[in-house]
């Protein structure tokens, strides 16, 4: 005689909320809905706890004829296809779950949830009160990266911080234009403003890194006036001077990733990939960066996106002590046919220095190339 099974849909709804509360998958909680009625009622933004770490998706190339992007999951292997019509052209970097994205043809700049379709007007990019009215054919071009302060979804006094061609500009909400910081030459070295590489928010302040591997901190937080300064800088007999610089967070500390290698942008095997990368953690008491070949158990996601750590053990498929990375050259696009930013990518050990794919497909653009975004309900 058979076993009555049970009614997993006359669980109570307070149970299914916790459960849905848990799940730190945005595939395993878009899963969790479709069960039946009972628990889609119970998977609402309200129940999404947005503050559990989560793995980026890979956000691929716009195609041709489309105005959506798909969405690869490492960790799961499927893709989301998402409509996505005010992010159609537009160059799309990416912090806290959120597109920062700049016009292909005028240059206009938003923030945009990709998932939720909320977006927020920001002042043109060309807007700073002393601007110089620079032109340009491509204007999206001059967006370098882009890092928030907080989320927009969850916050209201958030700062967005941009690198601008050879400036750092912030933007604060409210605010009818951006301001530029001027670097103040008689503490530290001025060059970061013509060599600005990455951005990073950490315990309270901006952080960046420059060409020649100088770390500087900016405070912002002041109604009026902000400052800056140099605090750190990576030896440059390490070799940080060419290629790709990124800072990021991750267990409590700064850590500034070089990327060194040919941007090939060609058909190749991940054998032919010349790539280096090389990992610094900075001591900010010392000022000083030491190089080291071991992560832990973290992982760092770096590309167009804010550089993010994530905790591998806490996702299937992640690998620990390796960088995962798409290409931000912004160059190889605009020359290749077809376009770039898709054949060089892919999952680098510190450990041996290989190269795997990350993914297996090919996607190309002449604007807005695959990168990483942490996916969030709103």
């Amino acid at each position: 005689m058979a076993q009555n099974m049970p009614d997993w849909s006359e669980l109570q709804h307070e149970l299914l909320a916790l459960i849905a509360w848990r799940l730190n998958l945005i595939e395993d909680y878009s899963i969790f809905r479709t069960v039946c009625k009972s628990w889609h009622s119970a998977a609402t933004k309200n129940n999404f706890n947005s503050d559990l770490p989560r793995v980026p998706w890979l956000m691929l190339a716009e195609e041709e004829e489309e105005d959506g992007r798909k969405f690869f999951s490492l960790c799961t292997g499927m893709i989301l296809k998402k409509r996505i019509p005010k992010a159609s052209r537009k160059l799309c970097m990416e912090s806290l779950g959120w597109l920062i994205t700049v016009g292909q043809d005028n240059g206009e700049v938003s923030l945009l949830h990709p998932f939720s379709g909320v977006q927020i007007e920001l002042p043109h990019q060309n807007s700073t009160a002393d601007n110089n009215g620079r032109r340009s054919s491509i204007p999206c071009t001059f967006f370098k990266k882009a890092v928030l302060s907080a989320s927009p979804s969850h916050a209201s006094d958030y700062i967005l911080m941009v690198i601008d061609g050879g400036y750092i500009k912030f933007w604060r909400r409210g605010d009818l234009r951006w301001n530029r910081i001027v670097l103040d030459q008689g503490t530290h070295s001025p060059r970061f403003a013509r060599g600005g590489r990455d951005l990073v928010y950490f315990n309270g302040y901006f952080y960046g890194v420059d060409r020649l591997g100088h770390i500087i901190v900016y405070d912002v937080a002041g109604p009026q006036s902000t400052t800056s300064h140099m605090v750190a800088e990576i030896p440059f007999e390490h070799g940080v001077v060419a290629g790709e610089l990124y800072i990021l967070e991750s267990l409590g500390s700064l850590f500034v990733v070089s990327r060194k290698g040919l941007h090939l942008n060609i058909p190749h095997t991940y054998e032919e990939l010349k790539i280096e990368f090389r990992v610094f953690q900075i001591d900010l008491a010392s000022g000083k960066g030491t190089e080291t070949s071991e992560l832990g158990d973290r992982a760092f996601f770096v590309g167009y996106n804010a550089s993010i750590s994530v905790q591998a053990s806490q996702f299937p498929g992640i690998k620990s002590n390796h960088i995962y990375f798409t290409d931000h050259y912004f160059g190889s696009y605009l020359t290749l046919e077809g376009g770039g930013g898709g054949l060089d990518m892919g999952v680098f050990s510190l450990a041996d220095g290989s190269i795997q794919p990350h993914y297996n497909g090919v996607s190309l653009s002449c604007i807005s190339p695959p990168t990483w975004v942490t996916p969030t309900l709103y």
